[in-house]
């Protein structure tokens, strides 16, 4: 059964497609008219045009049948339906009370009262449907964008008390016009008729008969029945139908059953918009969001007192050491950090809320006392000294300590329910385990412990897992066979040669651990190792036979103790992280693929780096592991002074004698614990990588939510005159990528408002030059006037090149000439002032990513897309808060950090959502605003104990209650005026004060605190503040209140315009009295009280940031400080040549120029003589101005000679220079014999590449674009790279004859000894290109594939399993033979998928050595191929 079979006619979806539409008058279901399926036809030419397709598309959709075939046995089928229809309700009429039968009874009974016939059940279907519904219903597909279901529901009561009293006219007189005519239109009419007669069964529902007494309907029953005589026909009837709407989900069907989503959507549907169960509980439930989702994994997890004691102190201990505070400070940052987790869980309080209403908790406060003041002997005799202990990123790393903890406790209480168990069935102790579980502080030591547990009792937990015959709680289970090889040996008499070894495995660490107390002595065996390895009591044979595999197999065991003995773990672990080094080292591959241009070179020579120094550099460590994936290096991690800290191992496990038993037996535990080491090293080398790597990605997550958080704390763009926090006015322009003079300029006027009023393009706004007689451009005086009209308060301009920058000098240009000014503002002394315009640079890192949104096509569908690139321009200069929230989960596609691409997009995404909620609460949201305005709604689910999901039903809610909310108390809800809660009371605790509402002084309900960063909790102590400022007393207070309510004393002192009075308050007093009888620390929130009393929601965030001379450089240039520097030798484009001097053009867009003495060592060769216009060529950077953009580049034969190297800051003894002179002669000697030197051909596709550099420089350019370089086959020889595909390029060798000399080009090229050409355009156009086109032409065939040749053959296999009788082929690109494809068919269902090659040559295509000119011809000839190889089998 399919979604659509569930729903009746489409009705219930309601969308634009169906054939109902809505009416707003009514609020009813609206039939259409045209169209095939609807009861009346329309007679317009365009539905008697309907193609042939829509009618063969509402065929397969089963609305209606071909009308040429079917239109006659319709007809007939529908008059014998119509018939027996008629024939049902009579025999029903007859059965029932008619209106003589009631009039009749009536006469008998005086006291009979008739009641008015009830309204018809057969409404619309629509409507009828939903008003079918119970309360409490699943939601369902008419609820999906229906935000007033609450008013809604309350409004349909009263229509049904309304519609019990009256007789309901047939609803479709007069909706539409009849055009029907003839026996066709009578026939329509009685169709019509019929259905909207009222469908009755006995006497269900149909007459009244409350009016009779007992005699009457006695009487009545004798006469005519009780209507029960045939309810036993009657159930059969609804039986069999019912099993008809479970068999065809037929229509009435769909009515009787409400439809929820599920039934509708895909899960992942359902997931991506937030309607699953589980977004729902999250809604329903009053906790923060984010709370609900990060807790998620552990919410049946609860903490014990001890526990969260333990907590406090364990998330202390790890904060600190990086805390950097004075050690007199640690008690109280222990104090702190435990009452932000009692906020956190006990409360339920997020991290704005705490930072912003619980600060007193974050700070230190004491009293010192000072020296007293004779002069002044009321002075103070102490002064308060404050030390902050957290800030609010300290604040979020406790949430997420918190769930690491939480982690933590599950994992240990799982091990200790297995422990239980286990002692419980074997009544066996494990003193080890009881003394290191509780000591296992991190998930490390615990996985440790757990290995312990498993190793040393892995046959009684294989037991009681049988026994149970359930997993032991979760916890991870280690590879069962070596257990198995263990056990044996515990269990057997080898064992005996174990415990000979005189020392136990957690004693041995006791004694390594130089910390457990006293000492463990080794005691020596009487017999040395072999002779007791052949006694009986150690030889079992048939496995242990013979005494030196005894020997082999007690060292082993006696090994894998050490090495999963808890205790030598975290002395090992220790070690390593104290004095372990990380060496890099490359590999064959990174010799060559990492030259001293590669991002990779810096550490491929690497040694010696101590932990510390990685942990400053994360980025660093992060390209490490990265080129370890890919196969250039490898990172390994070592002790220093190993052997040293072996040695001092030996000494814990020897024993003291003196003898050749003893020293037998010494060596015997020297090998094991050199066994022990090798596995235990490799255990802590990957440990520590792993774990190196999780602090090296939080760093750099850290990094990036930081450098968010600047970009975030910017105010509006402050317009002059006007106060911080003003939105502007703003015109903004951009030439995108296009070359200024050239291509157009489009531009966009956004209001205050957010709207785009106008919008457009110029093509020419340069100056003239009136000493030159230049005029103006054309589009100078529009640009004039529109300045002038609209009045900006600011001009912004950004792009996508290099060419911004002359746009931008161009504005400031006009606005200089032409005297262009800014909107009007009162100055100091009254007067009306306006200040010259100003041109502004904008980030545009948000604009390119709405420019191609769907947003942005929602919003501004008719504009181009640089309009609405310059659209996002103006609004980031208006609030780049609100632009930056508006991207959602695209905010990752912005660059923070240079190591970004090295940590997980969720990571990242993570860190950026906190820096997000703190300045979306520190600025506040006006949820009005929010209603009505879509990016101010895009900042909720930031706030402060919402999220998405809590978000959207806060809006829903706010719209039930009449879509304004007058009072911050509003929000949970208010019985008495019929409003609905918007949120629970704990979630409403974390976001009031962060929902503000503008104050009216004309509302009584409005409440001046509801405008401000005070939280209704706190609401008396801002009355008692105000009241204390105007002097009240309780008389005057009780006045005020009784006439104006609560917020009385707060309304009269903004009335009165006396907010400064509140600054003459003692606020010291006012803490201390509210410490000392109430517990309540208060000192800051009375802080922010008075600031709000005199400026609420004041703007707290910096003035907008104007790029640096860096971020306009990278911004235009895609180039960094790291990327492009002097010294670096690029490819230039030679625009113009003069005799002495040559201008050209990075791949960047920097303008270049090169001198008369960098052109060339030779002073008596002209510029003219060496270079031609539209040549690359290879320069040195001279010198770099960042500001202008511009280069100066040498070309000099001697400057090329000297390479450009990175210059790194390392110690000697960090860099392997003996390796790298190694590695550097060892290349040089490959290169002299292969006699490659450097070549320069005028060309302007030439670069001096290597096969790895052009295939890095073709991964960003389009399919089939090409790169000549030079040959390492010698100087007779070129290289052309081109790319066929994405990740596949292929390297044509070209040979050059008829040359002048050597290093001239060849007169006459030559490819596989088969194509000859006669100069390189040719050669790329006749032969590359040519080629180019056959692979488009192929990848864009119906039968090409995508992917791998394992993909392409599943596909074959997956095809012809669902049709066994049929065989089929594909194409797909071969990525090992560039320049090939794979012809891949199988021929049946039994038949294997078998391939043949395609090769690609210039205008056609090579299959089994036959050409085939196009594609057409090549799927024919392989046809006739492979017939032909079927008739050579078969013979």
């Amino acid at each position: 059964m399919s979604a659509r079979d569930l729903i009746a006619g489409e009705a219930e979806l309601g969308s634009e497609s169906d054939d109902e539409s809505y009416d707003e008058d009514t609020g009813e279901a609206r039939r259409k008219t045209n169209g095939t399926n609807g009861h009346l036809d329309d007679s317009s030419e365009e539905e008697e045009d309907d193609d042939d397709e829509e009618a063969a598309r509402a065929v397969r959709e089963g609305f209606i049948v071909e009308e040429d075939e079917d239109e006659e046995e319709e007809r007939s089928r529908r008059r014998k339906e119509r018939k027996k229809r008629r024939r049902e309700e009579r025999e029903e009429e007859e059965a029932g009370l008619d209106e003589e039968d009631l009039d009749l009874i009536g006469e008998t009974n005086p006291e009979f009262i008739r009641k008015p016939q009830e309204e018809p059940k057969l409404k619309r279907l629509k409507r009828g449907h939903r008003e079918d519904r119970v309360e409490g219903r699943p939601r369902g597909v008419d609820d999906i964008f229906n935000s007033d279901e609450e008013e809604e529901e309350l409004s349909r009561e009263d229509e049904r008390r309304q519609a019990r009293g009256r007789v309901m006219e047939d609803e479709f007189a007069d909706f539409i016009e009849q055009d029907f005519s003839g026996d066709e239109g009578q026939e329509r009419n009685q169709e019509d008729a019929e259905v909207a007669r009222t469908v009755r069964r006995g006497y269900t529902g149909l007459q009244d008969t409350s009016g009779l007494d007992e005699a009457a309907l006695e009487d009545m029953k004798e006469a005519f029945g009780d209507g029960m005589e045939y309810d036993w026909a009657l159930q059969l009837q609804e039986q069999e139908e019912d099993e008809r709407v479970g068999r065809d989900g037929g229509e009435e069907g769909g009515l009787s059953k409400a439809i929820e989503l599920k039934d509708v959507f895909e899960p992942s549907q359902l997931a991506e918009r937030m309607l699953t169960d589980e977004d729902n509980e999250i809604r329903a439930i009053d906790e923060p969001e984010r709370f609900q989702i990060a807790r998620k994994p552990y919410k049946n997890l609860f903490l014990t007192d001890e526990q969260f004691k333990e907590e406090g102190l364990w998330i202390s201990n790890l904060m600190w050491q990086r805390k950097q505070l004075d050690s007199n400070l640690e008690e109280p940052f222990q104090r702190s950090v435990a009452k932000v987790l009692e906020f956190m869980v006990s409360e339920d309080f997020e991290v704005p809320f705490i930072f912003q209403h619980r600060k007193d908790y974050l700070i230190h406060a004491a009293k010192v006392a000072v020296t007293p003041d004779p002069s002044n002997p009321n002075a103070s005799q102490y002064v308060v000294s404050a030390e902050k202990l957290l800030n609010q990123s300290d604040l979020w790393d406790i949430f997420e300590n918190d769930l690491k903890f939480r982690a933590l406790i599950e994992k240990r209480n799982a091990l200790q329910k297995t422990y239980d168990n286990l002692v419980s069935t074997t009544n066996s102790k494990d003193t080890v385990f009881e003394e290191m579980l509780p000591l296992a502080t991190t998930m490390e030591e615990l996985q440790d412990v757990q290995d312990y547990l498993y190793f040393q009792h892995s046959a009684r937990l294989a037991d009681l897992q049988i026994v149970n015959g359930t997993a032991t709680n979760g916890t991870q289970r280690r590879p069962g066979a070596k257990r198995s090889i263990f056990d044996r040996v515990r269990h057997g008499k080898v064992y005996n040669l174990v415990r000979a070894f005189g020392i136990t495995a957690d004693a041995f660490a006791t004694n390594a651990s130089k910390r457990e107390g006293r000492r463990q002595y080794t005691e020596d065996p009487a017999e040395n190792p072999d002779d007791m390895a052949n006694s009986e009591d150690v030889l079992d044979p048939p496995e242990y036979s013979s005494g030196p595999q005894c020997l082999r197999s007690a060292k082993a065991m006696f090994a894998e103790e050490i090495c999963l003995s808890p205790r030598m773990r975290q002395v090992m672990r220790e070690a390593y992280y104290t004095t372990g080094v990380i060496d890099c080292i490359r590999t064959d591959k990174g010799l060559k693929k990492i030259d001293e241009h590669h991002v990779y070179y810096e550490f491929k020579y690497l040694r010696n780096q101590e932990l510390q120094q990685i942990a400053r550099r994360p980025d660093l460590f992060l390209k490490m592991l990265r080129a370890e994936e890919e196969g250039l290096v490898e990172v390994k991690v070592r002790l220093r002074n190993y052997d040293r800290f072996k040695k001092s191992l030996y000494k814990d496990i020897e024993s003291d004698n003196f003898s050749e038993v003893a020293e037998a037996w010494n060596k015997q535990r020297r090998e094991a614990l050199d066994l022990a080491l090798f596995k235990l090293d490799k255990i802590m080398g990957r440990g520590l990588k792993d774990n190196l790597k999780s602090e090296c990605e939080d760093q750099v997550a850290k990094a990036c939510r930081d450098e968010f958080s600047k970009k975030l704390d910017q105010a509006p763009y402050k317009p002059k005159g006007m106060m911080l926090g003003t939105v502007p006015r703003v015109l903004a322009l951009s030439s995108g990528s296009g070359t200024y003079g050239r291509d157009a300029i489009c531009w966009a006027w956004v209001e205050e408002d957010g709207r785009v009023l106008e919008n457009g393009k110029y093509t020419d706004l340069s100056s003239g030059d009136s000493e030159r007689g230049t005029a103006d451009g054309v589009d100078v005086k529009k640009f004039v006037e529109l300045v002038n009209r609209r009045r900006p308060d600011v001009i912004g301009v950004s792009g996508f090149s290099a060419d911004t920058r002359k746009l931008y000098k161009q504005l400031e240009q006009l606005v200089d000439t032409h005297d262009l000014r800014g909107g009007e503002y009162e100055g100091e002394d009254g007067q009306e002032l306006s200040d010259k315009l100003e041109v502004v640079i904008v980030n545009d890192e948000v604009a390119r990513l709405y420019q191609s949104s769907d947003r942005a096509n929602h919003e501004h569908p008719g504009f181009a897309p640089l309009t609405k690139y310059c659209v996002a321009l103006a609004k980031y200069l208006q609030n780049p808060l609100k632009e930056y929230a508006s991207l959602g989960r695209d905010i990752t596609s912005i660059a923070f950090d240079s190591a970004q691409g090295y940590v997980s997009a969720e990571k990242i995404l993570k860190q950026l959502e906190t820096a997000l909620v703190d300045m979306v609460n520190l600025c506040g949201v006006d949820v009005n605003e929010a209603i009505s305005d879509m990016y101010t709604a895009n900042l909720l689910p930031y706030v402060c104990g919402l999220g998405p999901r809590k978000a959207g039903q806060l809006l829903k809610a706010i719209n039930i209650n009449g879509g304004v909310v007058q009072t911050r108390a509003e929000l949970v809800g208010d019985a008495e005026q019929r409003k609905v809660p918007a949120v629970g009371p704990r979630v409403w605790n974390n976001c009031a004060s962060f929902l503000w509402i503008e104050f009216d002084s004309s509302e009584p309900e409005s409440d001046y605190l509801d405008n401000t960063r005070v939280h209704p909790q706190d609401y008396d102590l801002g009355r008692k503040m105000a009241a204390d400022a105007l002097e009240l007393d309780e008389e005057d207070i009780q006045a005020e209140q009784q006439e104006n309510g609560p917020g009385a004393t707060v309304r009269k002192l903004i009335k009165d315009e006396s907010q400064e009075k509140v600054n003459d308050l003692i606020l010291e007093e006012y803490a201390e009295q509210l410490e000392k009888n109430f517990n309540q620390r208060k000192r800051a929130t009375l802080e922010t009280i008075r600031a709000e009393l005199q400026q609420p929601y004041e703007e707290l965030r910096r003035n907008f940031a104007l790029l640096s001379t860096d971020e306009i450089f990278t911004m235009f240039t895609g180039e960094t400080r790291d990327s492009l520097q002097e010294g670096m030798i690029v490819p230039m484009a030679i625009r113009r040549v003069s005799d002495d001097a040559i201008e050209g053009k990075l791949d960047c867009g920097v303008e270049c120029q090169v001198q008369g003495g960098d052109i060339a060592d030779r002073l008596d060769v002209s510029a003219k003589q060496l270079f031609t216009p539209h040549q690359t060529v290879q320069g040195k950077i001279k010198t770099l101005n960042r500001k202008y953009l511009t280069a100066n580049i040498s070309l000099s034969e001697s400057d090329m000679r000297r390479p450009f190297r990175r210059d790194f800051d390392r110690l000697p003894e960090e860099w392997d220079d003996r390796q790298e002179g190694e590695d550097r002669n060892a290349l040089a000697e490959k290169n002299d014999v292969s006699g490659r030197t450097q070549r320069v051909i005028k060309h302007p596709m030439f670069r001096p590449f290597n096969s790895a550099q052009a295939e890095e420089y073709l991964g960003s350019q389009a399919r089939g674009d090409v790169v000549i370089r030079p040959s390492s086959k010698g100087l007779d020889h070129l290289a052309v790279t081109w790319k066929v595909a994405n990740g596949v390029y292929q390297h044509i060798d070209v040979l050059e004859l008829d040359k002048e000399n050597e290093f001239s080009l060849g007169r006459t090229l030559k490819i596989a000894g088969r194509w000859t050409y006669s100069d390189l355009d040719e050669l790329i156009v006749n032969h590359v290109k040519a080629m180019g086109k056959k692979v488009d032409e192929l990848m864009l065939h119906d039968k090409f594939k995508e992917g791998t040749r394992a993909e392409a053959d599943r596909w074959l296999t997956t095809y012809t399993e669902a049709n066994p009788k049929r065989s089929s082929y594909v194409f797909c690109i071969d990525n090992k033979h560039p320049g090939c494809f794979h012809l891949c068919f199988k021929a049946g269902q039994n038949a294997p998928v078998q391939a043949w090659w395609v090769k690609i040559i210039p205008g056609a295509y090579e299959l089994q050595k036959v050409q085939y000119q196009d594609m057409r011809a090549l799927c024919n000839g392989f046809k006739v191929l492979f017939t032909n190889m079927l008739k050579l089998k078969r013979r």
